[in-house]
């Protein structure tokens, strides 16, 4: 008889562990929920980098339109001066 009951109860103990484990669907589910997590967060890296080269580009843009501008005026200040020195004649609009 003591065996029988060591027996069960060692059954028993087994089917409980066995039990307590997640199902197929739940690990199903898990797996599911992880990839989606992964494209998600791909996708969010891909945006930032693409909001990055945009702000870099319009920095980049920023500059060149202020370096254009600042040669514009230099070179209207210039023509203006050589006017001023008579080296050259206005010119008629």
């Amino acid at each position: 008889m003591k065996k029988v009951l060591s027996t069960v109860a060692i059954a028993s103990l087994a089917l409980a562990i066995v039990a307590c484990g997640p199902s197929k669907a739940e690990l199903e589910k898990k797996a599911q929920a992880t990839a989606d997590s992964m494209s998600a967060a791909v996708t969010a890296d891909s945006l930032k980098n693409a909001a990055d080269a945009a702000i870099a580009q319009a920095k980049t843009d920023s500059i060149a339109a202020a370096d254009k501008a600042v040669a514009d005026a230099a070179a209207a200040a210039a023509h203006e001066d050589s006017i001023k020195k008579k080296l050259i004649k206005p010119s008629k609009k």
